[in-house]
């Protein structure tokens, strides 16, 4: 069993080694666009590490939060630099995001213990937080969820944010704002119910307002008066 922990800590520490490569991929001055993948390399350690822990998968999704929030935070200084687009962020986010959305619906059939506080959300295997009248399962620890929600919070934030400041001033017609607004409802869904979950289809109509009324407030109709 100690062998086993040793070599276990071994291969994550390899894992966080090979992650951390590619998030300073850029330091290299290679002039490659590599350093995007670290997106998807995060997963190697976070996977690894559900596999190992299964009874916390809500720790597991946490860990990940935050090295995709240290991959943002990069991204977003190059951004500032004007040597990063926010298309090839999001693009390489959501890439990570689909794949670690199938390894959830194909690690727990393969590994019956992963199943273990997860609960099945269409094919997908997802941390059950809450029971059915909304309150907090009793495996969960209140500091990990409270961590949690701020983390989701922050990853999404660092990735709305810049959007709507790339359209800033930027011709946008009133049809276009329910295209727009509707991308952005499932992160707005997803952070209504880690936050609220019993009010998870109001909450995200209200912040679906508050967005329209902001793209009012920085965008422009194209017909306005010369």
């Amino acid at each position: 069993m100690a062998l086993f922990d040793l070599n276990a800590i071994i291969f994550f520490i390899t894992f966080l080694i090979i992650f951390g490569i590619f998030l300073i991929f850029d330091a290299f001055k290679r002039n490659e666009k590599y350093g995007y993948f670290a997106y998807i390399i995060a997963l190697l350690p976070i996977n690894f590490l559900w596999i190992l822990y299964y009874t916390d998968p809500l720790m597991t999704y946490l860990i990940l939060f935050i090295l995709w929030i240290l991959c943002l935070l990069r991204d977003l200084w190059g951004v500032h630099k004007e040597k990063k687009q926010i298309n090839e962020i999001v693009l390489y986010l959501v890439l990570a995001i689909i794949i670690q959305l199938i390894l959830a619906a194909i690690l727990p059939e393969s590994i019956p213990n992963l199943k273990t506080n997860n609960t099945q959300w269409l094919f997908f295997w997802l941390p059950d937080v809450y029971t059915s009248t909304w309150g907090i399962e009793l495996w969960v620890n209140l500091n990990v969820l409270i961590a949690f929600r701020i983390m989701a919070s922050l990853l999404i934030f660092f990735v709305i944010i810049p959007l709507i400041v790339d359209i800033r001033g930027e011709d946008v017609p009133l049809p276009l704002f329910i295209i727009i607004i509707a991308l952005f409802i499932p992160p707005f869904l997803y952070l209504s119910y880690v936050w609220l979950p019993q009010a998870t289809g109001v909450l995200t109509f209200l912040m679906c307002v508050i967005l329209f009324i902001v793209l009012l407030m920085i965008t422009r109709s194209g017909k306005e008066a010369k």
